[in-house]
């Protein structure tokens, strides 16, 4: 298991993404930044996201691409769009297709980044600990 500092980070690196991509949505379309417009837009995808950490045990293996990282992804377009149409907020097909693939950018793309940065962390974090016992 990570230590739950890495976790705690992979979940608001997350969280600050899923945000992000809220903002520029409504930047893009020329909607208000204030605050409760961007709560009503923001909360379906936070409650997408936490659903996907939850489902799969994403602070285990915070940083793994196919399992966490793809489902959350997942989770959190699809969740998402549920709660807005529940909602009665706009779901246009154009918005699924730009939320699938600007959320899968952002929530898988940094953990492909990431990931060989922990690999080679943990690799020297090894061979440190087979040098001491030597």
């Amino acid at each position: 298991m990570k230590s739950w500092r890495t976790a705690a980070l992979a979940f608001v690196l997350d969280a600050a993404f899923v945000l992000l991509f809220v903002l520029i949505g409504r930047s893009s379309h020329g909607e208000s930044a204030g605050f409760s417009g961007l709560l009503t837009t923001l909360w379906p995808f936070l409650v997408g996201l936490v659903v996907g950490w939850l489902v799969t045990w994403a602070w285990t293996r915070p940083l793994a691409i196919v399992w966490p990282g793809i489902p959350i992804w997942l989770m959190t377009v699809a969740l998402g769009m549920l709660i807005r149409t529940a909602c009665g907020q706009g779901v246009q097909p154009s918005f699924i297709a730009v939320a699938a693939v600007v959320l899968g950018v952002f929530l898988v793309g940094w953990r492909l980044i990431a990931l060989p940065f922990a690999r080679r962390r943990r690799l020297r974090r090894e061979a440190a600990s087979l040098t001491a016992l030597h």
